[in-house]
């Protein structure tokens, strides 16, 4: 189980990366431009550099607390954020008819679900 917990945990962080930072380092204009990016149109500059941001920060999140054995439940608190984020992203993307985002969006939500849980029930990184 710790394993499996470690290999989502990765692929969620990987992920976060990826999407954090291409909201942060390529301009609005060229998102919107891209394969599901519409959703762009209505979020301002600022938003969208923000959510980047803060993707980043996940990924960092899902990893650094464990791996430095500083304030590791920090690794299931950013996975119930990474829930929050996607339902956010669900709704957005709903909203856009993106319905192969939803459902990209709601697997995302489940692999940090198992992490959120997995961390915080049978297999938390103290004791």
């Amino acid at each position: 189980m710790n394993l499996a917990l470690w290999i989502a945990a990765g692929l969620l962080a990987a992920l976060a990366l990826a999407a954090g930072s291409t909201k942060t380092f390529v301009p609005k204009e060229k998102l919107a431009a891209a394969n599901g990016g519409g959703w762009t149109d209505d979020a301002s500059v600022g938003f969208v550099k923000t959510l980047g941001i803060l993707e980043l920060l996940a990924a960092v999140g899902l990893i650094l607390p464990a791996v430095l054995d500083i304030a590791p439940v920090l690794v299931a608190v950013t996975a119930v954020c990474w829930v929050l984020l996607m339902v956010g992203a669900i709704i957005t993307h709903l909203r856009h008819d993106e319905a192969r985002l939803v459902v990209l969006n709601l697997a995302y939500l489940a692999l940090a679900a198992f992490v959120a849980w997995g961390r915080l029930g049978p297999e938390p990184f103290t004791g």
